[in-house]
């Protein structure tokens, strides 16, 4: 349908007023305060920047190390002793060890000359044969047991006595060296040797003992002779034969060095047994 002049210009007006209405509106949403328009999502970070920590690693400040941080990775180093406190080592040092028992010395009987020799044997009397061997000899004599007779000579297990002249077997008799210089040795952490023996004879067993100036030396005797106690500048300190039967003697001996413990016999001979111990 042909639209009038009158209405052409009415719609134009009408068109007009609605553009300006938009362009008013317009203007007016620009002139907002920024604080009056809703708030959209946005990260925790831009939320509360002052509120504390973030979930951001890099944004964090670091923190004072605790008394219980663990140490830095490093090589293991070998597990050290744990050291024990004076205290309890003097407690240790304190007790007393187990006790060494003394040693026990004994003169040889080989080895050395032999001057007197005594009849032992299982099938008394004893045979006296004219060289040293059973077969292709004579028998000279016969000896009973307990028998003292004097050797001038050994061989090969047999000893040429005197009286009568010939050869008995040595393993039918008891003997011992004449003279004998012997060393006592203690025993590990031990401090005590007890010496027994026997002259056969007449002679001189002697057993030397190293002891250092100061410690104390004791001596005890055991069977019925007393060792002569001789210093290292030859010295006597105890047990003269001539002054009677002692039983023990104990004192510091003077100086460092070997002392000798002496027995001397003259004719027949005995047993002899004694204790020494060095503190």
């Amino acid at each position: 349908m042909p639209f009038t002049k009158g209405q052409i210009i009415t719609v134009s007006l009408a068109g007009l007023a609605t553009a300006v209405g938009v362009a008013a509106a317009t203007i007016q949403s620009g002139t907002m305060k920024q604080s009056d328009l809703p708030l959209a999502e946005s990260p925790a970070s831009t939320r509360n920047p002052i509120a504390g920590p973030t979930n951001n690693p890099e944004s964090r400040q670091p923190e004072p190390l605790q008394a219980q941080t663990p140490a830095a990775e490093s090589p293991k180093s070998p597990p050290q002793p744990a050291k024990t406190p004076a205290v309890q080592s003097s407690l240790v040092a304190g007790v007393p060890g187990p006790k060494v028992e003394p040693v026990v010395v004994t003169p040889p009987d080989s080895g050395c000359k032999i001057s007197m020799a005594v009849v032992s044997d299982p099938n008394p009397p004893l045979n006296v044969r004219s060289i040293p061997q059973v077969r292709g000899s004579q028998i000279v004599g016969k000896l009973k047991n307990n028998t003292f007779v004097s050797v001038a000579e050994e061989q090969n297990g047999w000893l040429r006595i005197t009286d009568p002249p010939g050869w008995i077997a040595k393993n039918r008799t008891e003997s011992s060296c004449s003279n004998l210089n012997q060393q006592i040795n203690f025993r590990p952490g031990g401090d005590e040797a007890i010496v027994k023996g026997r002259i056969i004879g007449g002679g001189t067993h002697s057993y030397q003992i190293r002891a250092r100036k100061g410690q104390t030396m004791t001596v005890r005797n055991r069977k019925d002779v007393f060792p002569q106690i001789i210093t290292p500048r030859g010295k006597l300190l105890a047990g003269d034969p001539y002054q009677g039967n002692e039983t023990e003697w104990s004192g510091k001996v003077p100086v460092t060095g070997n002392y000798t413990l002496q027995l001397d016999s003259n004719f027949r001979g005995y047993e002899y047994e004694f204790s020494v111990k060095l503190r």
